[in-house]
C-alpha cells in the first residue's frame, strides 16, 4: 500500500502540472455553462432535452479525456525512461498500475468536480440550472465514465509502445464505443433472429461501459420509457432498491478485470526486459 500511495502521489503531482488537464477542465466547464444558459427559463428536473444533451456532451468529452491522459501517462514512462528507474526499486507491477490508476482518477475527478462546480455556480447566478438530484446524478455519471475509461486507458498504455500508437488506439476505441456504437449495434442486431436480440443487447451493453453508464443514468433520471421494450428488464433491474449497489458492483468487476489484464501484460513485458 505504501508503494501504491507513493506512485499515486507522484501521478497527482504530474497530472496537475499537465496543461491538458486544465484545457479539458476549461472546455468542460464552458460547455456545461452554455447548456445551463440555454435553459434560462428555470431548473431542470429528471430526464429532459437539456439533460439528454448534457449526457451526450459528457459522452463525447470525458471518455476521450480519460483515454488520452491515462494512456499518455504510461507511454511517457516508457519513452522518458522513468520506468527503468522505477523498476530498480522494490516496486511491484500491481502497485505501479494501481497507483497510476488512483492518481489519475483523483486528477480526473477533481477536473469533473471543478467543471461541474463552476458551471453550476455561474448557472445558479444566471437563474438557470439543474435540480440538485439531477445534478448529482449527472456528476455520478461523469465520474463513472472517467473511471471506466481510465482503466481502458491504462490497458492501452500497456499495449502501446509510444504516444502516437497510444493516440491511435485511444481514438479508435473512443470512436467505436461512443460514435460508432448505435449504427454498429443496429447493424448487428438486424442480422439476428428475434429470440437472440435481448441476450445479445445485454451482452454488448456490458461490454461497452459508455452504454452501460448511459442506460443506468437515463433510467435513474426517469427516462426509461425512451429505451424501448428490449430494455424492459434493464429498467426493472435499475429501479430496484439495490439497483445502484448492483451497478457499483458491476463497475468494480469491470474495472478490476481490465486493470488485471493491464497488470498481466506489463508484468510479462517486465520479465522479458
Amino acid at each position: 500500500m505504501i508503494q501504491t500511495a507513493h506512485v499515486a502521489i507522484r501521478e497527482v503531482r504530474l497530472g496537475f502540472r499537465n496543461p491538458w488537464a486544465y484545457s479539458f477542465m476549461g472546455l468542460f466547464a464552458l460547455f456545461m455553462l452554455c447548456l445551463l444558459l440555454i435553459n434560462a427559463q428555470g431548473y431542470v428536473q429528471g430526464y429532459s432535452g437539456t439533460t439528454g444533451t448534457t449526457l451526450n456532451l459528457i459522452l463525447y468529452l470525458l471518455p476521450l479525456m480519460a483515454l488520452l491522459l491515462g494512456s499518455f501517462s504510461l507511454t511517457a514512462e516508457k519513452e522518458d525512461g522513468s520506468w527503468e528507474l522505477l523498476s530498480v526499486y522494490p516496486l511491484s507491477t500491481w502497485s505501479f498500475i494501481l497507483g497510476k490508476y488512483i492518481g489519475l482518477a483523483i486528477v480526473l475527478l477533481v477536473i469533473v468536480s471543478i467543471g461541474f462546480g463552476l458551471a453550476g455556480a455561474l448557472g445558479f447566478t444566471a437563474g438557470s440550472g439543474f435540480g440538485l438530484l439531477t445534478y448529482l446524478q449527472l456528476l455520478a455519471f461523469s465520474s463513472s465514465m472517467a473511471l471506466f475509461f481510465l482503466a481502458i486507458a491504462l490497458l492501452i498504455g500497456t499495449l502501446a509502445k509510444n504516444r502516437w500508437q497510444a493516440l491511435t488506439i485511444a481514438v479508435a476505441i473512443w470512436f467505436f464505443a461512443i460514435i460508432g456504437w448505435p449504427p454498429l449495434l443496429i447493424s448487428v442486431l438486424g442480422f439476428m433472429p428475434y429470440p437472440m436480440i435481448k441476450p445479445t443487447v445485454t451482452l454488448l451493453t456490458f461490454l461497452n461501459p459508455a452504454e452501460l453508464s448511459r442506460l443506468f443514468t437515463v433510467v435513474r433520471l426517469g427516462g426509461g420509457a425512451i429505451l424501448g421494450p428490449e430494455y424492459y428488464e434493464w429498467i426493472t433491474w435499475i429501479r430496484r432498491p439495490s439497483g445502484s449497489f448492483d451497478f457499483v458492483a458491476v463497475a468494480l468487476i469491470w474495472i478490476g478485470s481490465v486493470m488485471a489484464a493491464a497488470q498481466l501484460i506489463w508484468e510479462r513485458r517486465r520479465l522479458r526486459g
